[in-house]
């Protein structure tokens, strides 16, 4: 049952939009630019009698699916819409996956968007509840992890501030990110305080955007084009909620470590750091990247700081991560980041990354945690 759905499905056609402060863009035009360059991606030239079906993901939708259905002109067709915190675009996926896996459609179009910089908010608007006398925003409630963290293993900012540098750097090698600043660890350490430690450069950037993926039965694949990319796994996991767990250590993320295993178990994969070739995960913060690569398996617990020093995860390390920049750089409209991350690592697979390209890439791995966080979704995409 764990690997029903492995090399059933394929990655066909992907597209994305610049992601920023698009005031000069509606959420129609985002939709728009994403989709027509996944069809052209995957050779859609009818959409309306070639995609069977719409998966569409936004945490912050103004019309529900019908926005979808008016921008792309794909009216009669069944258009369903998920709304799931920051792991809303790996489930808008999973659900198109398994649609197709499953033989109720052949072709499917999965879309993330938001455009959270019109709603007149600085950031989320998530207000996590406040219960043991905890904080209760995110800067704050992921902070306490943090300083966890660094009493237990020894770790501090400057490892923080290596990983904000690694994204920046990432940043500027992706043509349609956000942000495309380098920076250094003192510019990181130096930063505005947001909550300790995090300053300014640790927080990942809210930003407007939308991404699209082309999903058909892996049979027919190449009669779109002749790479396409094999889905291997996608699952998405749900954990008590960490302020009401007694047993919640503030060193890891629980539906993290539940989501990786399902989805290895998917894949057939028994040694992630071995068998990846890279990965695109989760930065809301700096720390929330250090705790998955721990949560993933990628390294022993408490020796994420070792691989960041030795440049680990860095573009040209063992195992590249967030090779785009991530949240950080390339920006977080929430319901489009999970399908970014399925379009950056189905370029990487291709060969068609450019300047941050990981050689024969031929495994990779897409992470979404949300919430405080209590929801997990990773999807596991491989060539041939």
């Amino acid at each position: 049952m764990s690997e029903s759905i492995r090399d059933k499905v394929a990655v066909v056609g992907v597209g994305c939009c610049k992601f920023g402060e698009n005031w000069d863009r509606s959420r129609e035009d985002m939709i728009v630019d994403a989709v027509y360059e996944a069809y052209e991606d995957a050779g859609i030239e009818d959409a309306p009698r070639q995609i069977d079906a719409v998966f569409c993901g936004a945490v912050y939708p103004r019309d529900g699916s019908s926005e979808v259905a008016e921008a792309l002109k794909l009216f009669g067709k069944p258009i369903s819409m998920v709304s799931d915190y920051c792991h809303t675009g790996t489930d808008a996926f999973r659900f198109g996956a398994f649609s197709v896996a499953a033989g109720v459609y052949d072709t499917v179009l999965v879309v993330g968007f938001d455009k959270p910089k019109d709603r007149g908010v600085s950031g989320p608007s998530i207000n996590f509840d406040r219960v043991r006398g905890l904080p209760s925003t995110p800067a704050g409630w992921f902070s306490l992890c943090a300083a966890r963290y660094f009493e237990t293993y020894g770790a501090g900012r400057e490892d923080l501030a290596r990983i904000a540098v690694k994204n920046h750097h990432n940043g500027t090698l992706a043509p349609k990110s956000m942000l495309k600043r380098e920076i250094t660890v003192e510019d990181a350490l130096n930063a505005r305080m947001i909550s300790w430690p995090f300053g300014l450069y640790d927080c990942a950037a809210q930003s407007d955007g939308a991404a699209a993926a082309i999903l058909t039965r892996a049979s027919g694949a190449r009669s779109f084009r002749d790479d396409p990319v094999l889905v291997k796994a996608v699952t998405i996991a749900v954990s008590e909620h960490p302020q009401r767990d007694p047993n919640f250590d503030f060193l890891g993320w629980k539906p993290t470590q539940y989501a990786a295993k399902a989805a290895y178990a998917m894949a057939g994969i028994s040694d992630p750091f071995r068998e990846l070739d890279v990965c695109q995960v989760h930065d809301c913060f700096t720390l929330t990247e250090l705790l998955t690569y721990e949560d993933l398996g990628l390294c022993p617990r408490g020796s994420a700081r070792e691989h960041i020093a030795s440049g680990t995860f860095q573009i040209g390390g063992e195992l590249p991560v967030n090779t785009d920049g991530g949240l950080k750089t390339f920006g977080h409209p929430t319901g489009a980041t999970g399908v970014r991350m399925i379009y950056e690592n189905t370029l990487q697979l291709q060969g068609r990354a450019g300047p941050r390209q990981v050689p024969n890439a031929r495994l990779a791995l897409s992470h979404n945690i949300g919430g405080p966080p209590t929801t997990c979704g990773i999807a596991i995409l491989g060539r041939d």
